[in-house]
């Protein structure tokens, strides 16, 4: 890279809102733009969960994780900021849901228990087909309102969940919310997916976020047949990229048919405690996993 090309990417362009060092700037070209204000909303710990790649899981993680806290007591809320593929409703059983105001001013979360509300971007869709094709101020947007303009209530923790990649609406959620806690990296073992969610986590660092810690998801599968153990997309190598960045590793989730059908059906595996011993090892898995991610918040 020439000492020209490094000039230019450092450059300030005035435009603090699609910026991921916004808030710890000092380029005289801030000047000209006006700081984005933390919304005010009433959590003590805000949760991202992202990847550096689609398809690796990360929607799953985000649900279980929720339910879990939910489950555990704590007032939860989750917030879908995957706008172009909001799943979470679908996974948590509420597609057929619409947000609804009761004053005209707020926004109410769609409820799926006293401790547990969501909102996302499908709940204001026509249909389930209907593509939403926005540009990035738009989106900000929403991610605003999404936050500021829902009644949540008093939280403990709010779940967000991310768009694959490091993209507009990782940095609208970094210079919007407050008390954020940290991200979780959701990734699968093989290289390419290692790959990608290593830039994950060196973009929440550029951010000047902390790494809650990397999960390896469908790390290895149990044979229904046989009993035997395939690595179908290989195993270890989210601990081996946790070691190398020196971020915590919060454990592997194998590949269970019985997640792909807790998705399907629009119940978190997290809480489908009963089945054979295939689906409970798989069972102390994840709920290990969503442990971990505790311990390092109280860490």
């Amino acid at each position: 890279m020439t000492e020209n090309t490094e000039k230019s990417e450092q450059a300030c362009d005035g435009n603090c809102s699609s910026c991921g060092t916004a808030s710890t700037c000092t380029d005289p070209a801030k000047k000209t733009s006006s700081p984005i204000q933390k919304v005010e909303i009433s959590v003590k710990h805000i949760i991202l969960v992202l990847s550096g790649k689609g398809g690796v899981g990360k929607s799953t993680v985000a649900t279980n994780l929720a339910m879990s806290l939910s489950n555990k007591g704590y007032d939860t809320g989750i917030v879908d900021l995957d706008i172009h593929g909001p799943n979470i409703p679908k996974m948590l059983g509420v597609e057929d849901k619409r947000l609804e105001s009761r004053d005209g001013k707020t926004i109410e979360p769609v409820r799926l228990t006293g401790k547990l509300g969501v909102v996302s971007m499908a709940f204001l869709l026509p249909d389930t087909s209907s593509p939403v094709v926005w540009r990035g101020p738009m989106k900000f947007t929403a991610i605003k309102q999404f936050l500021e303009d829902v009644n949540w209530g008093d939280m403990e923790y709010l779940i967000v969940d991310l768009p694959p990649g490091t993209g507009d609406e990782a940095l609208a959620i970094a210079q919007l919310a407050p008390n954020i806690d940290g991200a979780v990296i959701v990734t699968t073992p093989q290289d390419v997916a290692v790959m990608d969610s290593t830039k994950a986590v060196k973009f929440i660092q550029q951010l000047e976020l902390p790494v809650i810690g990397i999960i390896e998801n469908m790390s290895g599968m149990i044979c229904p047949h046989c009993g035997d153990e395939i690595d179908l997309f290989g195993k270890g190598g989210g601990k081996k990229a946790a070691e190398e960045l020196d971020v915590p590793y919060l454990g592997s989730i194998p590949i269970d048919p019985e997640m792909r059908k807790a998705g399907d059906e629009g119940r978190p595996f997290v809480i489908r405690k009963e089945g054979d011993d295939q689906h409970q090892a798989t069972w102390e898995k994840v709920d290990a996993v969503m442990d971990n991610i505790l311990k390092e918040l109280k860490e």
